[in-house]
């Protein structure tokens, strides 16, 4: 975002008369105010505050900027990070959708029956960056709220191994129960 700089000496001109509610809308309060310099390089710092300030999970349609930013800062796809085999890149993709529906029979969440998509970055150390989700509309109806939070759950936990020295992502569909294990079987 680009901030006119009428708006952030506005900004500057006000922190002084919020005094009470710069602890709880700013995050400090009149005597603990940073100087001008640290406020304009939090407005300068642009795409990277948006994505950092990110939930980890949340749905297609929450945080539009912020999610167009990720799509576009971690855009190496899985299946480059896979060495273009569409094999490892399907096989990596049912690992994680087979993990997070064993995870939902350990932690007693019902997920049968939903089907959504999914697009999911990760950390170059294979642990999950943000899950973003949207259920497709012949999925079964449910708290999509509890979802959001199981799926926070699965994430703070799921590691996959390192892949690549920079993030990457994977947009894809879920349907469950996956079935993974028959195919993982197989291979």
């Amino acid at each position: 975002m680009n901030y006119p700089l009428t708006a952030i000496i506005t900004i500057l001109l006000l922190l002084p008369i919020l005094s009470t509610a710069n602890k709880a809308v700013l995050g400090y309060s009149k005597m603990e105010r940073p100087d001008f310099q640290t406020i304009s390089t939090t407005c300068l710092r642009g795409k990277t505050a948006i994505i950092d300030s990110l939930p980890q999970v949340f749905m297609i349609g929450q945080n539009e900027s912020a999610y167009e930013s990720l799509v576009s800062d971690c855009s190496n796809p899985l299946l480059t990070v896979c060495k273009d085999s569409m094999d490892l890149a399907y096989r990596r993709w049912m690992l994680m959708l087979s993990e997070m529906e064993i995870y939902a029979e350990k932690s007693e969440f019902d997920i049968k029956g939903v089907k959504i998509w999914l697009n999911v970055f990760w950390n170059p150390n294979g642990t999950i960056k943000h899950l973003v989700y949207f259920p497709k509309p012949n999925s079964r109806n449910m708290d999509f709220d509890l979802l959001t939070i199981f799926l926070d759950q699965f994430v703070t936990g799921y590691q996959m191994e390192a892949l690549d020295s920079q993030c990457f992502s994977h947009y894809g569909s879920a349907a469950f129960p996956t079935f993974a294990d028959y195919y993982l079987k197989e291979k």
